[in-house]
This record gives structure tokens, sequence and C-alpha cells, in this order.
């Protein structure tokens, strides 16, 4: 009785190890894989936050190409832009969608792209970020530009980033701080600055929101985008100009945030 007892469990025993053997590379999910699902990719509306990207409109000019760029950078009427809205740009806590299928063709009216050229000076931008981010916000053209216009206004501009005619450099924490003394509410984990190409220059900045328009901490994306010391900010023109980085003077002072009164915009 006791040597089939024992049969019995050296048996019961094997099998196991076939079927875990059998099923280990496809293993039960991790308790965190069960609370904390991933999104589905791709999917139009599904989604963690929002980011609301800003150019720094001069520094896309110095490499402007003539014809496709003259609206934004080779303007006849004198007109010059700072920061400008590159796109609101839905987003996972990890990674992001892209080019989102939908129940319409993704079209965007020659009504819209108008409506937008004052803020978004390129019709080739207008059309790009719709097919591209747009369409993962679930929303149709007329809605997401609509929001995209609301939640770029609420956002206040530090004044000396407003038409600014002579270079500058800063540091990238000493921007967000500027960013933040003129938008109450906002912290330092719920901004971004990129920057890139030759000398460090000024990209963008980008501002983290909920998908009702308060601004809220950042997901993974926004981590550590412009390690530079300091940044080349290239000052705002009126007509194409292919522009030459002054070097960095050693001696050069370094400019302060100035902290300015502004009605909370949120």
């Amino acid at each position: 009785m006791q040597l089939r007892r024992i049969a019995l469990l050296g048996l019961i025993l094997a099998v196991s190890f076939l079927v875990l053997g059998a099923g280990a590379e496809q293993r039960a999910p991790w308790p965190s894989d069960v609370f904390n699902p991933k999104p589905p990719a791709n999917v139009a509306g599904e989604f963690d936050y929002y980011t609301l990207v800003m150019s720094w409109s001069p520094t896309h000019c110095l490499s402007a190409e003539s014809g496709r760029d003259d609206l934004q950078c080779a303007r006849s009427d004198g007109m010059r832009y700072g920061f400008v809205l590159h796109g609101l740009w839905p987003q996972y806590e990890r990674n992001f969608p892209l080019a989102c299928r939908t129940r319409w063709r993704p079209f965007v009216p020659e009504t819209v792209i108008r409506d937008m050229l004052d803020i978004m000076p390129s019709r080739g931008l207008v059309i790009h970020e719709y097919k591209t981010h747009g369409t993962c916000s679930g929303l149709m053209p007329v809605d997401y530009f609509r929001l995209s216009r609301l939640l770029f206004s609420r956002i206040q501009i530090p004044k000396r980033y407003i038409n600014p005619l002579e270079t500058q450099f800063v540091s990238p924490g000493d921007l967000v701080q500027e960013f933040i003394a003129v938008n109450p509410g906002l912290k330092p984990d719920m901004i971004a600055v990129t920057c890139g190409r030759s000398g460090d220059r000024l990209l963008d900045v980008r501002i983290c929101m909920t998908r009702d328009g308060r601004v809220r901490a950042c997901g993974q994306n926004e981590r550590n985008v412009c390690r530079a010391r300091r940044m080349y900010v290239p000052p705002v023109r009126s007509r194409r100009h292919s522009e030459r980085m002054p070097p960095r003077a050693a001696s050069e002072p370094e400019r302060r945030p100035r902290v300015l009164e502004s009605p909370s915009p949120f």
C-alpha cells in the first residue's frame, strides 16, 4: 500500500513538471499586469493624457525651406512667431499611440486649416498633426483643433520669449522656472523642455494635461528630454534667415528668470 502511494505521488509530480515545462513560455501574468494592464496600442480615444507641444519657431526658421516654410518664416507682412502650437499629443504613461484608425476619413477641412494658421503657421503641419496624433484623440478634426487652441491659449508665455529681437541663452531649468512663475498651478514635473541640433538650440516646451485640460504630472515620455547646461535661443525673424550660431562667451552673464504677476490660466 505504501509503495502504491509513493508511485502515485511520483506520477503526479512527473505530470506536474511536464505541464509546467510546456507552459513555461506562456507564464501567468504578474499581479501588476492584471491590475495595471497596458492600454491597447493605436486605438482612437484610448490614452492616458495629452502633451501640449509648443515649438520655438525661430529655431525651425534657421533651416527653413523656401516655399514650404514661407508662411511661417518668410512673411511679407512682417509677422514674427515665437512659440507656436506644434501639436496636442495623446500619450500613454509609457510610450504613445500614432496614426490611429478612425470611423471617418482623417481629412482636415480647408476651413479648419485656415482657422489654425495664426497659431500653427503651416498647412502641412496642421494636416500632419491630425493624421499622426489627432486621430488618436478620438475627436474629429474640428473638435480636436478647437481643444488644441483652447489649451494653447491657457498657457502664459514668459515676457522675454514674446517677440525677442536679440539672441538669448538660457538653461532648461531656468526656462521651466520662468513658465512656472507665470502659470500658477504648473509644477516642474508637469513641463519638459527639448533641445537639439548644433549648439543645443531650444526646440520646444511640452506641458502635460489631463483629458479635460488640467495640468498634470508627465509620464515617462517627457523625462530627461534636454540635458544641455545652456540652450541657444535664436531671436524672432520676419524673413527667412540662415544664421550661424554665435560662439558662447565665457563671460556672458546669466539672465535670471523674471517673476511676473499673472492670473491663473487653469
